[in-house]
């Protein structure tokens, strides 16, 4: 299968090919810490999503998502206490 990343920087816009879907995500969060605007993914048979959004689809919640939820757990806890 064939993934595409696209970009914009300015007025111009870039396109890259990969064969792996994690090569394309890799490459997606690099252009975005680069900077890049309008960052998306797409293979040929669905819909165009953001690196995040495929990073959260594939492996689950954020770290941050993740790191709150256990914030709330503690201070529950301590209000218990």
């Amino acid at each position: 299968m064939s993934f595409t990343v696209t970009a914009r920087e300015s007025a111009r816009r870039f396109a890259f090919q990969h064969a792996s879907l994690l090569n394309a995500l890799d490459q997606g969060m690099s252009l975005i810490a680069a900077g890049m605007a309008d960052v998306l993914i797409a293979d040929g048979s669905g819909p165009a999503r953001t690196p995040a959004d495929l990073y959260r689809h594939l492996f689950g919640g954020s770290s941050a998502e993740t790191a709150g939820v256990s914030e709330r757990r503690h201070t529950s806890l301590a209000v218990a206490a």
